[in-house]
């Protein structure tokens, strides 16, 4: 069997892969584990529990909150709300754990369970594994030692979640969005009241899209993995920009009042110069992923900012950032960490400090985001290779160094094996589009010859 934990948490279709005895099970574990681990030392644990709106994360949300307080641990449901909502209430609260029940911006069938340690952090790969053998322990038989009487958990709906994570999103804007007027494109998700709460309260005209979740229409069609909804509103509203969400609202991209799209890592530019104005951005440094488009890179340098790159995962980000004390990072998906203010990525909060420097500034968001120009960039996936030879395949090596001379320094290329499926990523950036295209085919013909 296979390892449960991802890079983000638990997934798969749910009631199938994640059932509510894989649910309770792993709650146990978690309670058990962390108890083991000193967390509890000395007082009763708390746990927050929330979820986005999918139909299953209704019977989900029930065997979590089973498992955590047959083992002793007090409760608070939160309901729905957003993932970094969830995180940052396990921190402001004090609780010992946090858990959130989503798919991101997987089809409705889907769920997923995340942990957060205390602080509203990720839990630590070691603690995953902990929880893991555990589980598979006890659900071979092995006893769990039960709490009776006063000593198992309470559970407590907490309403007041919702106006205390929006009231922290305000609080922390640098400017208000008064005289903006803002699409919001919610999924269906877990900010389809949240995001428009926030951005209304800052002061913004708010438009709304995909804000009447009922279960099973979170991410059909809309949000973040579908922009012409967004697009076409904000043209047709003559609206200063759009925001879209994913299903759990820890990633954003936005729209330009013409209804062009603003991924990522121009999201993250035009951040990363309102920081280093405002004197926030520390060590003049973001981080990003490799797979981040070399005209941001580009565009970092002429501004001598220093840019440091991490492997693909918006963890990988976060840890490097949590490492050496950097405020910025993210991803070109939308996943941006603002770490002052979010111990993970906030899609309501970058949509927020986005749409303050379009106010501060008074310049539209297109002209901010033209700080970056998004060199063509073709992406081929290669399949049925051995991708663990990569890296040590002379014949892939001299293919590569001949396309990077032939590319020079407007252009790049990367060969990344794929972490779950027998394929090989090819991906070349370039100033033309049709040399990219034929650089990336040549590449692509090469993988298939060197390890197929």
């Amino acid at each position: 069997m296979g390892r449960l934990f991802g890079t983000d948490g638990v997934r798969g279709v749910a009631n199938a892969d994640l059932t509510a005895e894989l649910a309770l099970g792993l709650s146990v574990a978690a309670a058990h584990v962390l108890a083991e681990a000193g967390t509890f030392e000395g007082h009763r644990p708390v746990a927050v529990v929330g979820r986005d709106p999918r139909a299953s994360g209704e019977f989900l949300e029930a065997a979590v909150v089973a498992g955590l307080a047959s083992a002793g641990v007090d409760v608070l449901r939160v309901g729905v709300l957003p993932t970094p909502a969830v995180a940052y209430l396990t921190g402001s609260l004090g609780a010992d754990l946090g858990v959130m029940l989503s798919a991101s911006h997987n089809p409705m069938p889907d769920n997923g369970i995340k942990f957060f340690a205390r602080g509203g952090h990720k839990l630590a790969d070691e603690l995953e594994d902990r929880i893991e053998r555990t589980y598979r322990a006890h659900s071979s038989g092995e006893p769990w030692e039960r709490p009776t009487g006063a000593g198992v958990g309470r559970v407590t709906v907490y309403d007041e979640g919702f106006d205390n994570y929006v009231a922290h999103l305000v609080g922390v804007l640098p400017n208000r969005l008064d005289g903006l007027k803002i699409v919001i494109d919610g999924a269906h998700g877990a900010a389809a009241r949240v995001s428009p709460e926030a951005f209304a309260r800052a002061g913004a005209d708010v438009i709304t899209l995909g804000t009447e979740p009922d279960g099973l229409n979170i991410n059909d069609g809309c949000g973040s993995t579908h922009l012409a909804l967004l697009r076409a509103a904000v043209v047709e509203h003559g609206a200063d920009l759009g925001v879209a969400h994913d299903g759990d609202a820890d990633r954003c991209l936005a729209v330009d009042r013409e209804g062009n799209e603003v991924d990522g890592d121009q999201i993250l530019a035009v951040l990363a110069l309102g920081m280093r104005e405002a004197g926030t951005l520390r060590q003049n440094t973001v981080v990003a992923t490799v797979m981040s488009n070399l005209g941001f890179k580009l565009a970092m340098e002429r501004a001598g900012i220093e840019l440091i790159q991490t492997a693909v995962g918006d963890r990988y980000v976060l840890e490097e950032m949590k490492a050496h004390g950097f405020a910025l990072g993210g991803e070109q998906s939308g996943h941006v960490i603002v770490l002052d203010h979010a111990t993970t990525g906030d899609g309501t909060l970058t949509g927020l400090m986005l749409a303050a420097r379009v106010a501060a500034t008074g310049r539209p968001l297109a002209e901010l985001a033209g700080v970056m120009e998004r060199l063509p960039q073709i992406l081929i996936n290669v399949p049925d290779v051995d991708k663990a030879r990569v890296a040590t395949s002379p014949e892939l090596t001299a293919a590569v160094t001949e396309a990077e001379r032939e590319l020079g320094a407007t252009g790049r290329v990367l060969l990344r094996p794929s972490g779950t499926e027998p394929l090989v990523r090819v991906m070349v950036e370039a100033a033309d589009i049709e040399q990219a295209r034929a650089v990336a085919g040549r590449l692509a013909d090469a993988v298939k010859s060197a390890l197929g």
